[in-house]
């Protein structure tokens, strides 16, 4: 019976998959930190990433922790809609453990893109960052070269699109609106998440040509 038990509930958490559990870790850690920002706004130092502050030497875990923090209902609910649909895809290409570290790895290059073209683009290095975007736009790099070809429907436009035209167009949209309508995005993040995912495209198509060909003819 106790053997039962335990199987029961090994079989139970197995059936959830790292983009589940990465989008419940994102829905708590913006509760906690907007509580905890709300108490404390000299706290947004401790978890936003902020350019001026990396460029300092501090503050060096905010490239990791800024990465679960939103800017907003409507931040978090697009963010972690897309993380499902897109992140559930790339989660089944690559397996659960190489995608959970591509995603990491893209948010953190993100991070340090940012940090690092706030030298050129000066009126960043005062401006906090947050959000998974970052991770996201290197999911979407990765599909751009495995699956170039996938139909895929984007917020708000009601016919498919493939995914090599999707993906850069995203981020030059996002570029533009930003631009006219002066709101804050974090465009170089985007950027730097986007190199990291075909990087890793490019990458996993030199190493695996067969199986990455095989995947390119599934997804179509």
């Amino acid at each position: 019976m106790v053997y039962e038990i335990y199987s029961a509930k090994r079989n139970f958490f197995s059936g959830f998959s790292v983009t589940l559990y990465l989008i419940a870790v994102n829905v708590v850690a913006f509760f906690v930190f907007a509580l905890l920002i709300g108490i404390n706004q000299g706290l947004l130092d401790y978890i936003a990433i902020r350019p001026s502050n990396i460029l300092q030497g501090k503050y060096l875990w905010t490239f990791f922790t800024s990465m679960f923090m939103h800017g907003g209902l409507f931040h978090i609910f697009a963010n972690m809609f897309s993380l499902l649909f897109v992140g559930s895809l790339v989660e089944k290409i690559l397996g659960g453990k190489r995608y959970l570290y591509f995603y990491l790895t893209s948010g953190l290059f993100a991070g340090l893109l940012f940090v690092l073209l706030s030298l050129l683009f000066v009126s960043d290095s005062q401006t906090y960052a947050v959000g998974a975007s970052g991770a996201l736009f290197g999911l979407v790099g990765l599909l751009v070269l495995l699956t170039p070809n996938l139909p895929v429907y984007i917020m708000f436009i009601p016919i498919p699109i493939k995914m090599k035209y999707a993906g850069p167009g995203i981020l030059v949209s996002l570029w533009l609106i930003s631009s006219i309508a002066n709101i804050g995005i974090g465009n170089t993040a985007h950027l730097g998440g986007l190199i990291a995912g075909i990087a890793y495209g490019l990458y996993l198509k030199n190493k695996f040509p067969r199986k990455t060909k095989m995947i390119q003819k599934y997804f179509k």
